[in-house]
């Protein structure tokens, strides 16, 4: 299996519900390294290319606007839900899944097979979503 990462971040703001989140359940800021991992079981021939570099940075960046500096507690698209570290990386996951199938990593990424999204919080913790794309 093939992979190609690219990495981008983003500065949120966000609280959560629940006791068991402690002082996270009042506002606070999270900044994350956002990373996207293509896989593909082969190369495209002749070029020997997963996935153009760029188009896959492009993705990336595209799937991250609408949370970067926004209190996500304020976006519709998250209402009522915990934006955890790990809720973020499948709904990012989403967001480039939906962009390989309308074609946005052009021709390549019709042999993309799967996608892993990590979003690191700090050295010491992160989570990662990953699944094959149906």
């Amino acid at each position: 299996m093939f992979a190609l990462t690219v990495c981008d971040h983003i500065m949120i703001a966000h609280s959560f519900r629940g006791a068991e989140f402690g002082p996270a359940q009042r506002l606070h800021g999270a900044t994350f390294a956002v990373e996207a991992e293509f896989r593909a079981p082969r190369l495209d021939t002749p070029s020997h290319l997963l996935v153009d570099i760029g188009l896959a940075k492009q993705a990336l960046r595209a799937a991250l606007e609408g949370m970067d500096y926004r209190n996500l507690d304020e976006s519709p698209e998250f209402a009522g839900q915990n934006t955890t570290t790990e809720y973020l990386a499948a709904h990012i996951h989403g967001l480039l899944v939906a962009a390989v199938t309308a074609g946005g990593l052009g021709p390549q990424g019709a042999g993309v097979s799967a996608i892993k999204v990590t979003l690191r919080e700090s050295p010491n913790a992160w989570a990662s979503y990953e699944a094959a794309i149906a």
